[in-house]
């Protein structure tokens, strides 16, 4: 899935979905479920440190 089409999907713009892997800024956590219902995991991962 591209980044646009992410974007599209959870209803954000391609930059944000962009600023989020870059790691500059993290989605709040209703996208956050968004996110994770489309690409079908566990929404708490995305505030998992690494």
């Amino acid at each position: 899935m591209t980044q646009e089409e992410l974007a599209k999907r959870v209803g954000v713009k391609r930059t944000t979905v962009t600023m989020w892997e870059n790691g500059h800024s993290k989605p709040t956590v209703p996208t956050a479920k968004k996110i994770a219902e489309v690409l079908g995991f566990d929404w708490t991962e995305l505030f998992q440190e690494v």
